[in-house]
């Protein structure tokens, strides 16, 4: 399974983003799909979820700000960031755990300038 995110980008602060993370297999509809960030010289943290019903959980530190859904039909599933801040400023990756494999695309970059 391929996975390609797209959508980030240099913004300011308050603006807003939206992620796309695209899989070349319909396996990623029936699986939980989780977003990830990475900020330099800092672990990589897990920001959303979302399983394949569509129930999300968000990171303390996004929730009201960050909503996750999926489009099906388009094997996609997207983040909505909103209220940016520049500590949001990091490389995001989305993620798939598949029976004993775990997939990742190669991030897109959000960087936000205060």
């Amino acid at each position: 399974v391929q996975l390609v995110e797209s959508g980030g980008g240099l913004v300011q602060a308050g603006e807003s983003l939206r992620l796309s993370c695209t899989a070349s297999s319909r396996v990623f509809n029936y699986n939980k799909v989780n977003w990830y960030r990475q900020a330099p010289g800092k672990q990589r943290e897990s920001v959303a979820s979302i399983t394949p019903g569509g129930r999300t959980t968000y990171a303390d530190s996004v929730k009201g700000r960050f909503t996750a859904w999926r489009d099906k039909d388009q094997n996609t599933v997207y983040l909505q960031v909103n209220s940016l801040g520049p500590e949001d400023t990091a490389v995001y990756y989305c993620n798939l755990l598949f029976g004993r494999d775990d997939y990742w695309g190669q991030g897109t970059q959000v960087t936000v300038s205060s």
